[in-house]
């Protein structure tokens, strides 16, 4: 039986990990698409600027989505419960953070969150915080000594650090700091698309030495085309990737926003998520992904174009899921 065959029943033959997904988590529709895709397991981001009792409210909404949506999904607390979200047909959700924010100025409050389930933080959004810079911020100098103290923390912790939005000297601080590997959950190579939200081959490669994992990201204003871009599109930008750190390196972040309104991206570009401006990027409304790779349901067509390509099923299931099940063993257990 050859893997075109197989792809036709992708869920039943590979792990399907995204690294990143936004989307509107009180829409029905999400979890639908998630179930016919077959995504195994997510990073879902419950915080972009929130602070620290509006993230608590996150995380009690979610405990409330658990047992809403029990049918479909389980919560994610160690890589196992990918492998039993896959027995039971299910979606393990690990809860994420697109900034440290919710912290605050008190690093102790890391123990907390770990305690009530979150698993990956990353470690700035767009701006500035206390630990270090954003990709857009005016200036980047690096880590701050609070944010070398947080990186030590969530080691100890076992949450995974994430990259995606950071700024180039943050980014390369907190990977030569980190005593595990971390992850670029949702980003593509500068090289690539010349994009501040890109990261640049030294990134990639430092990343890529220490056993860390790049989620190739499916947003269009970091691919060729923009938003003319089709699925065959965003898998160029994974041929990209695999072609500079090598198959072991990559899986996929899809940043998916289902469902989301326009509001909710001039939120995301809002200066410390309140002072609205400009978006820095071009964003239709409504915003939609690459064509042919719409929404977590797509995943079947996203294996078969890997296989068209001449991917190895090996290597393929690498790529879905494989890498980030690895990377979430060493850092989250």
């Amino acid at each position: 039986m050859t893997f075109q065959t197989e792809a036709a029943t992708d869920i039943e033959h590979n792990l399907v990990i995204d690294g990143l997904n936004v989307s509107k988590w009180s829409s029905p529709s999400v979890y639908a698409s998630l179930k016919a895709g077959g995504v195994t397991a997510m990073n879902a981001t419950i915080v972009i600027w929130q602070g620290f009792q509006d993230t608590l409210d996150r995380i009690a909404a979610w405990e409330r989505r658990f047992q809403d949506h029990s049918e479909t999904l389980i919560k994610g607390h160690v890589a196992d419960d990918v492998l039993r979200a896959k027995k039971e047909g299910k979606t393990a959700v690990f809860l994420g953070w697109q900034n440290a924010s919710p912290i605050e100025n008190d690093l102790s409050r890391l123990h907390l969150f770990y305690d009530l389930g979150v698993r990956i933080v990353q470690v700035t959004y767009n701006e500035r915080n206390l630990l270090g810079n954003g990709c857009y911020e005016r200036v980047d100098d690096g880590l701050s000594n609070f944010g070398l103290d947080a990186i030590r923390i969530m080691n100890e912790l076992g949450m995974l650090i994430d990259l995606s939005h950071v700024g180039d000297t943050t980014t390369l601080d907190t990977i030569d700091a980190s005593e595990k590997p971390v992850a670029f959950t949702h980003c593509n190579a500068r090289s690539f698309v010349d994009h501040p939200r890109n990261k640049p081959n030294d990134a990639l490669r430092a990343l890529a030495e220490r056993g860390g994992v790049v989620g190739a990201n499916a947003w269009p204003s970091f691919l060729l085309k923009g938003y003319e871009s089709s699925l065959a599109d965003y898998v160029d930008a994974i041929d990209d990737l695999v072609a500079r750190i090598g198959i072991d390196h990559v899986g996929i972040g899809t940043d998916f926003c289902q469902d989301q309104p326009y509001s909710f991206f001039q939120y995301l570009f809002a200066q410390q998520g309140t002072k609205v401006r400009p978006i820095p990027l071009p964003i239709p409304d409504p915003h939609y992904h690459p064509f042919g790779f719409e929404s977590p349901d797509r995943f079947p067509g996203l294996i078969n174009e890997l296989d068209r390509r001449g991917y190895l099923q090996k290597d393929i299931s690498k790529i879905l899921g494989g890498n980030f099940l690895r990377l979430f063993r060493e850092v989250i257990g």
